[in-house]
């Protein structure tokens, strides 16, 4: 449920990394992007070199006993440099590091190599309405250059991971762009507030009031109405997945697809990949524990559906749009996306899994790096295009598990 700040999935450059509940890069400073301008959008011009957060792989070293896991490496060789490099700038989230301002300090001072922004259409940041009684909610908004890719088309609903308290807007930057020019989609990345200081539901209001938001918007941003999709790594995943439920409840817009990239869907952390996964890979259990703990604070029912959404009861999943889920196997979240995919496929929701055995949280951020990561992003934009009647059918990945 972590992130780190990175660069996207198509284009040279050094890779983002990823979040401890889903994410990229160490944190950045909150502002415009690249190629925002704040009120206004613009278009992007340049190549496709981008910036990264990430150390370079043969420069890192993580701390002792913390990069590799205690018995068999199951991480394949090529994503291991990757891994340990993000381990050695990770703050030691519940454990010497406990204070969330403290992590988003140490996850800011990570180094960055210099690049560009993989190119789109057109950015824009800007504030929508927010929940009743709550602040609007800032947002960056990427349109695909029209020339290239004419609407109709969908309309992406992305939230961010982190955990819960980490990233934003500009460490998710360069998976925004990546799902816009994979899938020719609009894509909307929501700046919700986070835990501690907001805990749950504050969070999930937020994604709710922009899906609602762009449910009411989709034809100004040149959507097919039948094509919105929500989208989300590791806690964005969560974000996700309760937001459906939430809207739902409320009668929100209707939803064409969910995508969802190592979700947590559960804050009970009972699955046996906890165990398995729980070191050596990045994103411990203990990290992920700490995550939990901030965002449900002092009251919060870790039972809850809109906290944990596979415990919603089987109308409520029966009742959600299809789905595609992206698990890596050495990953303490890997059971946690399985357990989704079985459950609507249950309930007689149509959902494919892209699984990536020798994968590791946050890999989809090192799209430029592993050919796994690559497949993975161009599978998910396979997934979104389809959505629209002239969209591309090559979303269902090769080998999926049911």
């Amino acid at each position: 449920m972590t992130g780190v700040r990175g660069t996207g999935a198509q284009g040279g450059g050094a890779p983002q990394a990823p979040a401890g509940s889903g994410g990229d890069a160490p944190r950045a400073p909150a502002g415009p992007g690249p190629d925002s301008a704040g009120a206004g959008a613009r278009p992007v011009g340049g190549g496709a070199r981008r910036d990264s957060a990430l150390p370079a792989p043969e420069a890192a070293r993580a701390p002792d006993g913390a990069s590799r896991p205690s018995g068999r490496d199951r991480l394949d060789p090529a994503a291991r440099p990757f891994a340990d490099a993000l381990t050695a700038v990770f703050p030691d989230v519940g454990g010497a590091v406990t204070d969330a301002a403290e992590a988003r300090r140490i996850l800011a001072a990570a180094p960055r190599t210099p690049g560009g922004p993989v190119r789109v259409g057109a950015v824009e940041d800007r504030t929508v309405p927010g929940p009743p009684g709550a602040p609007p909610v800032p947002v960056r908004i990427y349109l695909p250059d029209p020339g290239e890719r004419p609407g109709p088309r969908p309309t992406v609903v992305f939230s961010h991971g982190g955990g819960f308290v980490l990233c934003d807007l500009d460490t998710h930057d360069a998976t925004a762009r990546a799902f816009c020019r994979e899938a020719g989609a609009a894509v909307v990345s929501v700046d919700y507030r986070r835990a501690p200081e907001h805990p749950f539901p504050a969070p999930l209001e937020d994604v709710h009031a922009v899906l609602c938001w762009a449910g009411e918007h989709i034809g100004e941003l040149g959507g097919d109405p039948d094509a919105l999709v929500v989208a989300g790594d590791s806690a964005g995943g969560t974000l996700s997945a309760a937001a459906l439920l939430l809207a739902a409840e409320r009668g929100g817009p209707p939803v064409a697809l969910q995508v969802l990239v190592y979700p947590a869907v559960s804050a009970g952390l009972a699955f046996d990949s906890y165990r398995r996964n729980a070191s050596g890979y990045y994103l411990t259990t203990a990290h992920l524990r700490w995550f939990w703990a901030q965002y449900l604070g002092a009251g919060g029912d870790p039972r809850d559906p809109l906290v944990s959404p596979l415990h919603a009861p089987a109308a409520a999943l029966a009742a959600l749009p299809p789905a595609h889920v992206v698990v890596a196997g050495c990953d303490p979240l890997h059971d946690d996306g399985l357990a989704w995919h079985r459950a609507l496929l249950a309930h007689g929701v149509p959902s494919v899994l892209d699984s990536h055995p020798g994968m590791f949280h946050g890999f989809l951020a090192l799209a430029d790096h592993l050919p796994a990561a690559g497949a993975a992003l161009q599978r998910i934009g396979g997934a979104i295009s389809s959505t629209v009647a002239h969209g591309k059918s090559s979303g269902e990945p090769r080998g999926a598990a049911g």
